[in-house]
């Protein structure tokens, strides 16, 4: 049971960086009618530090959220239905943790010309993928499984309102998006110190990219349904190449060398382990090491009838070949059953923190 506190709260913005208006490409008219200097700063995050009223005497380690594409640091909060969320069950095991809202979504600025924006999809895709999977015409084996979501995850129902009414633009150019956040939020590391991450969905890449950079002060990452599954998109987003680096877009470190373009990777295809889950990209043995994410434990959780269940195993299989020590908490084979992707958010969603909560303590 969580029991409810009013934190402690702090706010800041960092990670920026300035830029010259001819990098930001914006018009002279725009430069007009917004008064613009010569220079313009991109890439600063929003934060909440949120902490417990009464700091424990050896209090845990504080916990960096980083939410996914189009989700800001209230997924964490509150659920959309008005339960406690993550946030609260946290603080109340004693941890400070930090919320946010990635570079150009949400409160953290975006300068017109910086890539490109774009929004989560309409209320019936959002219903399809997130809310209301059981009923998406079994758009992956699993679907049919969900459960756990509270209300019926369609127009009209109070609770889907609340969630689809919090979407924020995000920046779809993945490149641009990557970047920004890994050196936002190892600013952030950088000024909390030791830590845990926790990621979640498109910022799962980020989350490996600031554990890359910061392996000293990353003590345990998280990873809830990252990015992925290695080297591809998968459906409902595609079959198109993708993460050329495995787990990220950009360069993360390997011994040896995967090359300034990843193109020292050697891959091979894994056949599925059923006919309910996807088959894996690999590495061609021998496999190169993350010589940095190899220093820090991983979780990576996986909700029993989320799009994620056909490939995350594959996730996990390709950071053990790495030299990661990582578990996988896939929640329907743990008895944890029903969940989507937005489990953090669904009606069992302080049984699955505690799950979490269990592991960290351990590491």
């Amino acid at each position: 049971m969580c029991k409810l506190m009013a934190p402690s709260l702090g706010t800041l913005f960092l990670g920026a960086r300035f830029s010259t208006l001819a990098d930001d490409t914006r018009t002279s008219q725009q430069e007009n009618a917004t008064n613009s200097t010569s220079m313009v700063m991109i890439g600063q995050i929003y934060v909440e530090k949120l902490s417990p009223q009464s700091a424990p005497v050896n209090p845990p380690l504080p916990i960096i959220f980083i939410a996914g594409a189009a989700q800001t640091g209230t997924n964490f909060l509150d659920t959309p239905d008005g339960r406690p969320g993550w946030a609260s069950y946290f603080i109340s095991k004693g941890h400070t943790v930090y919320l946010s809202d990635q570079p150009a979504r949400g409160r953290s600025f975006w300068s017109p010309g910086q890539g490109s924006i774009g929004y989560i999809g309409s209320p019936d895709s959002v219903s399809d993928i997130f809310t209301d999977v059981a009923n998406n015409d079994n758009q992956w084996p699993q679907a049919k499984l969900h459960t756990q979501w509270p209300g019926t995850g369609r127009i009209g129902d109070s609770t889907f309102d609340a969630f689809y009414r919090s979407q924020m633009q995000f920046q779809t150019d993945r490149f641009i998006s990557e970047e920004q956040n890994a050196q936002a939020y190892s600013a952030l590391v950088d000024l909390v110190g030791d830590c845990y991450i926790i990621s979640h969905s498109q910022a799962g890449a980020y989350g490996w990219r600031v554990g890359d950079m910061r392996p000293d002060l990353v003590k345990g990452i998280v990873q809830l349904e990252p990015s992925g599954p290695p080297f591809t998109l998968r459906p409902p987003f595609g079959n198109d190449p993708a993460f050329a680096f495995g787990l990220t877009d950009l360069a993360i470190g390997y011994e040896p060398s995967a090359g300034e373009n990843a193109e020292n990777i050697e891959t091979t295809i894994e056949p599925a382990i059923d006919a309910d889950h996807d088959q894996c990209i690999m590495q061609k043995s021998p496999a190169r090491q993350l010589t940095n994410l190899g220093k820090i434990p991983e979780l990576v959780v996986t909700g029993e009838a989320s799009f994620h269940a056909p490939y995350d195993y594959c996730t996990v299989k390709y950071l053990e070949q790495a030299g990661v020590d990582v578990e996988y908490a896939d929640l329907g084979k743990e008895g944890i059953h029903g969940n989507g992707h937005m489990f953090f958010m669904e009606k069992n969603n302080l049984e699955i923190a505690d799950r979490v909560y269990k592991w960290l303590e351990k590491h």
